[in-house]
């Protein structure tokens, strides 16, 4: 693990940003060293005959009105700038995560009054509270060092409220609540190290902002005092002869502005390790890795969907990681097809990919990819908002909260038919009733919290009917849907299909869902489609048989174990060579687990990737085929 955060952090360096920003304070932290050693003197020392001199060989930035080198003065400020504005930053942030987490350990009343003062507080700017503060604590560096602090204070303090407030609502503070963990305890040992990455961020970009406030107190003379001095002294001293010698101010100045930009690069590059990965670890992944063939079997001249070695990958500071491998189908119009199989297997993402909704840095690959006759690449996000609709897993958060449902809805006829906003929301309420959801135009004007979770997913329906989809991808659509809802969607799904003639993509975890809804199910498992077969066919690949066995009905027998399957899935960065399912498998031989077998068809309109596929006869005999 440490190898591998190493790893990101040497590519984050290699971007433009990140070797700038090393750079950038790498000098800086070298002049705050070693300047006040190197030329500490020659800045202090005084020469009557040089007073007030404008740039020249033997002093770049000019002189003061003691005669003393503006450069020196400039590179040996930088230990006292820079040294201050972190001292301000680390109180800021500590008296910022201490007002965060008040409200947690107070009492209720005790934790609104501090909520209270810190929303007051933030409400003003930064630099007025710290001229503020710098009134109460006094003039000089250890006043402005609070002022500059208290200052940043409850910027930090909101922004742990309110990362404390999205890691509260988990599970695991759930549990550990109920084991009696105490509230001090909880916040160190489970609420801050889950929120410390974001912060560590923000405070490294605060400190170029503390930096130019330590600046502009200094300037304003209620800051650093002689003899002392920094960047924002020195700037105010060489404004008074900025016609005579521009150089005096511009140098203090360029320092502020480069240790600056410094800080706020370094945030820059941090928030990229601790977040999405860079583009340098995109390039050191290498070449893809080359998908295992499969065809997509007969492909018939209506078919809306042809889908051939499609692959999805995601570029990772070890190569790449193929959670989709060569995936092959097609979908003929009017057809409803099922994708099943366990979390992780690729469902997901095969969908997401057929939209065209994988984002960067993912890389999406396919020997043949056409949807209605058009490469996928080719078509236009008009052709494709009007003829194929997505229904998402969870609409509650599909649908933007702050939108009312059927604004929401109109906006793909506006932006896809050209319909005015009038014409576009009778259509959406029109859709709306369509898939039967009570009082249309009443629920149009409605948001979506004030929808129930049948109603939501429903109206993602019903905006996938906005225009004339010819297919409809469900992404588990009844996931946690009560039996009764679940039956509601399903045949909504069905009555779509009939209506509009549109063929179904239907993907879920329930097996018995598809097999009662659609037509042909797909089996996928380990990024790959291990079995595609009629729904009325008996399966062969005996991952198919263990999801089926793990299907509870009203005939399983509850006296006794509920079946699952052995083991877990690999992970998709590492796959075994051979077939995927062979660690689980209980025909597995060791050509399983040397040789990955193909998707090949059989006599009955299979087809199977197994090396001992076997064929179920209701008697729960079987026997076994192409045995090796």
């Amino acid at each position: 693990m440490a190898r591998r955060r190493g790893a990101v952090w040497v590519a984050a360096v290699r971007t433009p940003v990140g070797a700038c920003s090393a750079v950038l304070l790498a000098v800086v932290v070298a002049l705050a060293v070693l300047a006040p050693l190197f030329w500490g003197d020659a800045a202090a020392a005084i020469d009557t005959d040089a007073i007030g001199q404008g740039p020249s060989g033997a002093h770049w930035f000019g002189t003061d009105s003691l005669g003393r080198d503006l450069f020196f003065r400039t590179l040996v400020a930088t230990r006292l700038s820079i040294g201050l504005a972190v001292l301000a930053t680390a109180i800021g942030v500590g008296a910022g995560v201490v007002l965060g987490t008040l409200p947690s350990v107070l009492p209720r009343r005790a934790g609104r009054l501090v909520t209270a003062v810190v929303d007051i507080a933030v409400a003003f700017p930064g630099l007025l509270l710290a001229l503020f503060f710098a009134v109460i604590f006094g003039v000089g560096t250890q006043g402005a060092v609070l002022a500059i602090a208290f200052a940043m204070a409850p910027a930090f303090a909101r922004l742990v409220q309110t990362l404390s407030a999205s890691v509260a609502g988990r599970d695991f503070i759930a549990a550990a609540r109920v084991s009696g963990v105490g509230r001090i305890r909880l916040l160190a040992r489970h609420v801050l190290p889950n929120i410390g990455e974001p912060l560590v961020v923000n405070a490294t970009i605060g400190a170029g902002s503390a930096l130019l406030a330590f600046a502009g107190l200094s300037f304003l003379g209620i800051g650093v005092q002689a003899p002392d001095y920094d960047w924002g002294r020195l700037l105010r001293e060489g404004l008074d002869g900025i016609y005579v010698n521009p150089v005096a101010a511009l140098g203090p100045c360029a320092a502020v502005v480069l240790a600056g930009l410094a800080f706020n690069l370094v945030g820059e590059t941090v928030a990229g390790v601790v977040g999405v990965r860079t583009r340098a670890s995109r390039r050191a992944a290498g070449p893809l890795p080359a998908p295992k063939p499969a065809a997509a079997g007969a492909v018939a001249d209506d078919a809306v969907l042809v889908v051939e070695n499609l692959q999805v990958a995601f570029p990772g500071p070890g190569g790449w990681t193929v959670p989709v491998r060569g995936v092959s189908f097609s979908v003929r119009a009017g057809e409803a097809i099922g994708v099943v199989g366990e979390s992780g297997s690729g469902k997901s993402l095969t969908a997401l990919a057929v939209s065209r909704l994988i984002e960067a840095p993912g890389v999406v690959t396919a020997d043949r990819l056409e949807f209605a006759g058009t490469p996928l690449a080719a078509a236009s996000d008009r052709e494709l908002g009007t003829s194929l609709a997505m229904v998402f897993q969870d609409p509650m958060t599909s649908f933007n909260p702050a939108r009312r449902v059927g604004g929401q809805l109109a906006e793909v006829s506006e932006q896809h038919h050209g319909l005015s906003r009038r014409a576009a929301f009778a259509r959406a309420v029109d859709r709306l009733a369509a898939v039967r959801v009570p009082a249309a135009a009443r629920r149009a004007r409605q948001y979506p919290h004030e929808f129930s979770g049948g109603m939501r997913q429903r109206a993602m329906i019903g905006m996938g009917l906005m225009g004339q989809p010819k297919l409809v991808i469900a992404d588990e659509p009844t996931t946690a849907l009560d039996v009764t809802v679940q039956r509601q969607v399903l045949r909504l799904l069905a009555r779509t299909r009939e209506a509009e003639g549109a063929a179904i993509l239907l993907i879920s975890h329930d097996i018995a869902v598809v097999s009662q809804t659609c037509e042909r199910m797909l089996v996928m498992y380990a990024g790959r489609v291990v079995e595609d077969l009629p729904t009325g066919s008996p399966p062969r690949h005996p991952y198919t048989r263990a999801l089926l066995a793990t299907t509870v009905d009203l005939d399983t027998d509850r006296d006794e174990p509920l079946a699952v399957i052995p083991g877990r899935p690999p992970e998709p960065d590492q796959v075994p060579p051979g077939c995927a399912f062979a660690a689980r498998c209980p025909l597995a031989t060791d050509r399983c687990r040397d040789e990955d077998p193909v998707l090949e068809p059989t006599a009955d309109a299979h087809r199977v990737a197994c090396w001992h596929p076997q064929v179920s006869v209701l008697s729960g005999q079987s026997r076994e085929e192409g045995a090796a």
